[in-house]
């Protein structure tokens, strides 16, 4: 594979696409057939794959289209985190704007384009568009329509997908090179949630967050049960740890997982040897499924009532996973440091 250095093999272009990867051989294809089909002019881009040590067909696969087109490169990863990935990238990219994709995703064939239209635009440090999710499988097509339902994550902003504006956060983002340089890269000691570390860092310097539903892409989620409450665990947990880094306390929003968690451990329990608590226990969780069953019935992303009813066992799942890890992150990072990185001026 080529070396992690940065070179100027691929010529000075405007933007750099940055892709981690890793056993990603279901997906690649599709991803880069969608950078492929960008608009943005070839000359003026180059697509830089930075793989994690896979170990199925992800590496034969890029290297079958690197072959075809020069633009393509390919990066080792040894320690395997997106993190790495990310910083390893953004070090051998020679584009002035660095665009972050995800090989979980297809692309507008205009987004290269608009996201550095909206750089140029806006002056925002970052810009990104909403994280439209969508599924291949039913269950997965289920999983998806959890990420646009407000009472599973929030209703954050980056979750509508007609919302432009400022925001706290965007689904992946672009960049200018030089401003993420300066920010310190992403934080490598943060295995989850760098997004979040690097966009509050963004807007703890005076700089800006964009999102805006012209910048198009489709996001495939976890397509099993086990997987989601996995990767919504460990969100849980590494966001005490950007809580803690940032010296901020965390939102309502991510503070209502974990004590529903804490309320279903402690009270189911209890409710074993108590005629009150189990009434108590009782009462909210049939308000709780109450809520579940409302916006699941209402979600317009599943149209069947079966798969209406596997959204709400999604919602505990997220739910539950997030509490869960959030718990565990308050003891794991109690006494924890973490370095505050460099920062940028606009």
């Amino acid at each position: 594979m080529e070396t992690q250095k940065r070179t100027n093999d691929a010529g000075e272009r405007l933007v750099s696409v940055v892709i981690p990867v890793r056993n990603e051989e279901k997906y690649i294809a599709k991803c880069v057939e969608s950078v492929l089909n960008q608009d943005f002019p070839k000359k003026d881009m180059e697509l830089i794959l930075v793989d994690g040590a896979s170990e199925d067909r992800t590496v034969a696969i890029i290297k079958d289209f690197a072959a075809k087109y020069d633009f393509i490169r390919l990066c080792e990863n040894p320690r395997k985190t997106v993190q790495h990935a990310l910083n390893i990238g953004i070090k051998n990219a020679v584009g002035k704007y660095v665009v972050r994709m995800d090989a979980h995703s297809e692309y507008a064939n205009d987004y290269v384009s608009e996201c550095v239209r909206h750089l140029e635009k806006t002056n925002a440090a970052n810009v990104g568009g909403p994280m439209i999710a969508r599924g291949k499988t039913r269950l997965q097509k289920v999983i998806a329509a959890a990420y646009h339902s407000p009472f599973a994550l929030g209703g954050g902003k980056f979750h509508d997908e007609n919302y432009e504006g400022y925001a706290d956060t965007v689904y992946l983002g672009a960049f200018k090179r030089e401003t993420l340089l300066k920010l310190g890269l992403y934080d490598e000691a943060l295995p989850r949630n760098e997004d979040d570390d690097l966009n509050l860092r963004i807007l703890e310097s005076g700089g800006k967050v964009y999102v805006t539903p012209k910048i198009k892409s489709v996001y495939y989620p976890r397509s099993r049960y086990e997987a989601l409450f996995k990767q919504y665990f460990e969100y849980g947990l590494w966001k005490v740890a950007v809580i803690k880094k940032h010296g901020k306390f965390a939102r309502v929003s991510h503070l209502v997982p974990v004590l529903f968690f804490l309320f279903v451990a402690i009270f189911s329990v209890l409710s074993l040897f108590s005629g009150v608590v189990r009434l108590i226990f009782t009462a909210v969780m049939l308000v709780y499924l109450s809520l579940s069953f409302y916006f699941s019935l209402k979600s317009k992303y599943v149209s069947e009532f079966c798969d209406k009813l596997r959204l709400v066992w999604v919602h505990f799942v997220l739910h539950i996973a997030y509490g869960a890890g959030f718990f565990c992150g308050i003891f794991k990072f109690w006494n924890a440091k973490f370095r505050r990185n460099a920062t940028f001026a606009n």
